[in-house]
């Protein structure tokens, strides 16, 4: 029997490319807590917890977390659970973490994710093959644009096009005649060959409002239009009225809120984040209870370093309704980059070796574990220490 002997929670930092805004978010994404496990064979796993004070569901149905928060609950309450039984059965692992304490998904999603990597690595098996076979081998990236200024968000969207990206993902939702002009100016430089999406993360006021601005951008084609304003019944209010797909973001977080939006109608995707639901295990539940109802997904983010990416990897790889294109980072150490846009958004990475990006999209690691090792150098280079100021 595989047991957890150690558990590290390590908070780090990585230098972002730019800034990366959206509706809501006043804080820089990169500052996270990266979760070290070790077997009793020796074997290390990693997790990560991309935590954001600001993120939580809509009308405040879930909280923001922190490093300090994240920290403290793997520490105090999972920690010791963790170390408590098989490594192996990760169905009573969710059961003591649960037990342990309420709430806090992206602590304990951290957790899951550093003993799947560590169960993975010593059965010498890929993550995805714990989740059930991979249904695919290659995950297309949706690219992210945040609230730029449109001359600089159109530059931007015209190298990643370049690069191999079929499909950009437009932050949106706090000046309606700035968000039109962006994707029309968007359209205009990338063509009719790539998807547009656009994401509000709940900026608009009221569904009416969301209705009248997404009318005005329906003649540029958009791939979908997700999370227009704040709760399920009220995103299903704009999906009933325009002829764009609508996906739930912020009103989907685990699978009680899946099988709320299916019973609610209208709304045709559901984005599965591996963080959201508390982890791997529980995303794939959310990926069945959609695909009971027919509902499509992708795999969205918190914009993860390297080593909570490679969860959404295999998470997509495994789902087997997640057939659009995933908001994913391709996470690349700097040595690697060479100049790039698409799929990046910080200057380095944990990864020893970067994400396999061909035709704009990733290749699904077939290696033990989560599939690339991790550079412990770089974690402790750009870790944070109590007192100084993140690099």
């Amino acid at each position: 029997m595989l047991k957890v002997e150690t558990v590290e929670c390590i908070h780090v930092a990585l230098p972002t490319r730019r800034r990366h805004q959206w509706t809501g978010l006043t804080e820089s994404i990169g500052g996270y807590l990266l979760v070290k496990v070790r077997g009793s064979d020796g074997t290390v796993g990693w997790g990560e917890a991309p935590v954001l004070k600001d993120w939580g569901g809509d009308f405040g149905r879930y909280f923001g977390e922190t490093p300090g928060t994240t920290r403290e609950v793997v520490d105090r309450y999972l920690a010791p659970v963790a170390m408590a039984g098989a490594a192996e059965n990760i169905v009573a692992l969710h059961e003591r973490m649960d037990l342990a304490i309420r709430g806090f998904p992206y602590a304990k999603g951290a957790v899951e994710m550093a003993v799947y990597d560590l169960v993975g690595r010593s059965l010498g098996v890929p993550v995805h093959v714990l989740l059930g076979g991979r249904a695919r081998d290659r995950i297309p990236v949706t690219h992210s644009i945040g609230l730029l200024d449109i001359d600089a968000a159109v530059a931007e969207c015209r190298q990643v096009v370049e690069e191999g990206i079929r499909t950009i993902k437009l932050k949106v939702g706090v000046d309606p005649e700035r968000d039109v002009a962006l994707v029309r100016q968007v359209r205009e430089a990338v063509g009719d060959r790539v998807d547009l999406c656009v994401d509000a993360n709940c900026g608009y006021r009221t569904p009416h409002e969301a209705i009248q601005i997404v009318r005005r951008m329906e003649p540029f084609r958009l791939k979908y239009f997700e999370q227009p304003v704040s709760g399920i019944a009220r995103v299903a209010q704009v999906a009933r009225a325009i002829e764009t797909p609508v996906m739930a973001d912020e009103s989907a977080w685990n699978k009680h809120d899946a099988m709320d939006i299916a019973k609610v109608g209208d709304i045709d995707i559901v984005s599965v984040y591996t963080t959201k639901p508390g982890g791997l295990l529980p995303a794939m539940e959310v990926a069945a209870v959609a695909s009971a109802a027919g509902l499509v997904c992708n795999v969205n983010g918190s914009v993860e370093t390297g080593v909570g990416n490679l969860a959404n990897i295999h998470l997509a790889a495994a789902a087997a309704p997640v057939v659009l294109s995933c908001v994913v980072p391709v996470s690349t150490p700097a040595a690697e980059i060479h100049g790039r846009l698409a799929g990046i958004y910080y200057t380095d990475d944990f990864l020893a070796t970067g994400m396999a990006f061909e035709d704009g999209a990733i290749r699904v690691p077939v290696e033990p574990g989560m599939g690339i090792e991790i550079d412990e150098d770089k974690v402790e280079r750009y870790r944070v220490r109590h007192g100084s100021s993140p690099p």
